[in-house]
């Protein structure tokens, strides 16, 4: 898979450089899944090779005059689309997910009083700067031990009562603990989405984050280890938060954790009955340090359609790309 277990300290920079043209088109290959160009700057991240902006531009600029790409102001694509279009839309996207980022700041600093809430950060489309009518705000928190499952009730049931259930500018929907910073699942997708969270409380535990997850390395090599920071709040530490905090603090807190972790597992068991264990393991991971709540399989979607993209690229054009 694109960028995965790379030594490119044993590489020559001709041996590397031979492998840029195709890194450039899996890079662009993977976000032509979602009509999304990407400009030079954007490609080199998203490289599975090292490499430079200049060598990124005059690979680019080669594999048009080949047939493969398609660019406009500035946007790069492999799509048989109209490249107009597409260039349109993601200007439409940035400017929508503008207005949703205000918002979402609003929002980011009210789920930073709540209890036992340590970092607040952006994922899902938003966070690669599109957004348009059916999008949502995808929030990606890190909580203290033991109380992540208390916090996530919390959560749930505010935004229940307070916001009828709307999912627009208040989708929680992964958590993980403040000693549990590793993600499990190391693959394509969730190195996407971790190298583009936007930082909006607590961007020193955002450093700890990426420095846990620095296998991201092996899929980016030419990204920073920090997500995109956007106007970071520090971790909110309101009289309220602390009075709440040391309340269910104890035997007290362990109890209501392990309790709120007991009655939504069993409502997820009844609501996706459907699903095997290695769906569920995947797509609704629940454990006492993590609850991640993806019941549509985007993650597994996603990775097998654009493995399925890169192998008709391949045929279409007769050339191989892994």
């Amino acid at each position: 898979m694109y960028g995965q277990n790379k030594n490119y300290s044993n590489q020559s920079r001709e041996s590397r450089k031979s492998h840029v043209p195709h890194e450039l088109l899996k890079a662009l290959l993977y976000f032509d899944l979602f009509d999304y160009p990407l400009t030079p700057k954007e490609v080199k991240r998203f490289c599975g090779t090292l490499t430079t902006i200049e060598e990124v531009e005059n690979g680019l600029e080669s594999l048009e005059k080949l047939g493969h790409v398609k660019h406009k102001s500035g946007y790069y694509s492999t799509t048989d689309k109209e490249i107009d279009a597409i260039v349109e839309r993601r200007l439409k996207g940035a400017k929508k997910a503008e207005q949703m980022l205000k918002i979402t700041k609003r929002y980011s600093k009210l789920i930073s009083y709540f209890p036992y809430v340590r970092g607040v950060y952006l994922s899902g489309s938003l966070s690669k700067g599109y957004a348009d009518d059916e999008s949502d705000a995808d929030y990606f928190i890190i909580t203290e031990p033991n109380r992540l499952w208390l916090c996530r009730m919390m959560l749930v049931l505010f935004k229940r009562i307070f916001l009828l259930n709307s999912h627009k500018y208040f989708c929680v929907n992964y958590f993980i603990d403040t000693q549990n910073l590793e993600i499990e699942d190391k693959n394509l997708f969730t190195a996407i989405e971790l190298t583009t969270l936007i930082t909006t409380c607590n961007t020193a535990l955002n450093r700890k984050l990426m420095q846990a997850n620095s296998w991201t390395k092996d899929f980016f090599p030419n990204t920073l280890l920090e997500s995109v920071s956007g106007e970071s709040i520090p971790a909110n530490e309101a009289w309220i938060k602390k009075i709440m905090e040391k309340l269910f603090s104890g035997k007290l807190g362990e109890r209501l954790d392990n309790r709120c972790f007991r009655i939504t597992i069993n409502q997820w068991k009844k609501k996706f009955g459907n699903f095997s264990e290695e769906e569920f393991e995947l797509n609704l991971r629940s454990r006492k340090n993590v609850s991640k709540h993806h019941p549509r399989g985007f993650q597994m979607k996603v990775v097998t359609a654009f493995n399925e993209k890169v192998k008709a690229f391949e045929q279409k054009n007769q050339i191989t790309l892994s």
